[in-house]
C-alpha cells in the first residue's frame, strides 16, 4: 500500500503567465495564455501548460474551464462551446491537456501505468492552475468558476471539482467512474488495451474497490492508502464530494467506450445528479450538438449567475 499522507495532487503556484490577445471582435477578445515551464519533464519546450480564454467584453465575468478529451479533434467542439458562453457573458479559458499533441503525452501511442498516472495527475493540477491564474483577473468574478469536461476531460473534471471546492459547478460529458469496469466492459477500450483479466479476478478487485471507496467516504481520501495507485486517478474516488453540489451529466445511451454501468455508478456515488441520455454513442453525440450546448448554457445561468 502507498502512504496515505501524500497528496499527488499538491503543486507549486506557477506564477506569472503570459496573456496575449490574438484577435477580439465586436463582443470578445480571444487570449492566449502561457504558463512557465513546471520543470518536471525533460521536454521543457512542451511541458508548460497553455490555453486559449475567450472573455467577453464586461466585468463580474463567470468562468467556465473547458477540458477536452483525448485527441487533439476533441478541442473542436470545446471551441464552439466557448463562443456560445461568450454570447451569454460568461468566460471561458479552454485548457490544452498535456495529451495534446502540441504538449508531451500524445496518445498516438500505448501509454504505460506510469505516463497514465502522470497523465491524469498533471491534468487535475493544471486545472488548479488556470483556478489560481483565475484568481488574478479582475474582470472574473469570484466564487463563480464551472468545469465542462469530455470523455477522459469528464474524469479530470470530476476529480478536480472534487478535491478544489473553487470548482462551483461542473457537467461531465460522456463521462463515469470505475476505470477497471470501464477496461472490462467497454466494447471497444476491451479489446484495444488487450484487456486481460477474468469474470473471478474483476470480481475480487471490485470488492476491494468498494472496500477502499467506503473508507474513503468515512475518513476522505487523503487520509486512505488505496491497495492500488490507479484509486487515486478514478473519478469514483471523488464522487461523493460532489453530492449536493450543481452537476449535470451527459450521455450517450449507446456510448461503445464509456458502458452504461460505469455511468451509473459514478451517478449514483455522486447523489443522482441530473443526467440526460441522448440518443448516440461515443462520438456521435456530437449530432445533438445544439441540444447539448443548450442545456450546458441553461445550467450555468442559474448555477454561476
Amino acid at each position: 500500500m502507498m502512504s496515505n499522507m501524500t497528496n499527488h495532487f499538491n503543486y507549486e503556484p506557477n506564477t506569472d503567465p503570459d496573456t496575449r490577445l490574438i484577435k477580439h471582435t465586436g463582443r470578445s477578445e480571444r487570449y492566449l495564455v502561457s504558463f512557465p515551464p513546471a520543470g518536471t519533464n525533460p521536454d521543457e519546450s512542451k511541458n508548460a501548460l497553455y490555453g486559449e480564454y475567450l472573455r467577453p467584453y464586461g466585468n463580474n465575468l463567470p468562468l467556465a474551464i473547458l477540458v477536452h478529451g483525448l485527441g487533439d479533434r476533441s478541442v473542436i467542439p470545446m471551441k464552439l462551446l466557448a463562443r456560445e458562453l461568450a454570447d451569454q457573458g460568461i468566460a471561458s479559458f479552454i485548457l490544452y491537456l498535456i495529451t495534446h499533441s502540441s504538449r508531451t503525452l500524445p496518445v498516438d501511442r500505448p501509454l504505460s501505468d506510469d505516463e497514465w498516472f502522470e497523465n491524469y495527475r498533471t491534468s487535475v493540477i493544471d486545472v488548479r492552475h488556470v483556478l489560481d491564474w483565475m484568481e488574478t483577473r479582475e474582470e472574473v468574478a469570484k466564487g463563480k468558476a464551472g468545469i465542462v469536461g469530455l470523455s477522459f476531460g469528464g474524469f479530470i473534471s470530476a476529480i478536480a471539482m472534487g478535491i478544489d471546492h473553487r470548482i462551483n459547478s461542473g457537467v461531465l460529458i460522456i463521462s463515469g467512474g470505475n476505470l477497471e469496469k470501464i477496461g472490462m466492459r467497454s466494447r471497444v477500450l476491451s479489446r484495444k488495451w488487450d484487456f486481460h483479466r477474468s469474470e473471478a479476478e474483476f470480481a475480487t478487485q471490485q470488492q476491494r474497490y468498494h472496500r477502499y471507496l467506503d473508507e474513503v467516504v468515512e475518513k476522505g481520501w487523503e487520509q486512505v492508502a488505496p491497495p492500488e495507485r490507479s484509486f487515486l486517478v478514478d473519478a469514483m474516488t471523488y464522487a461523493h464530494y460532489l453530492r449536493n453540489r450543481p452537476l449535470l451529466m451527459i450521455n450517450g445511451r449507446w456510448d461503445e467506450i464509456i458502458p452504461k454501468e460505469a455511468t451509473l455508478d459514478f451517478w449514483e456515488s455522486a447523489g443522482r445528479p441530473p443526467i440526460t441520455w441522448f440518443p448516440s454513442g461515443h462520438s456521435s453525440i456530437w449530432l445533438c450538438y445544439p441540444f447539448i450546448s443548450w442545456k450546458i448554457k441553461r445550467f450555468f445561468r442559474s448555477s454561476l449567475e
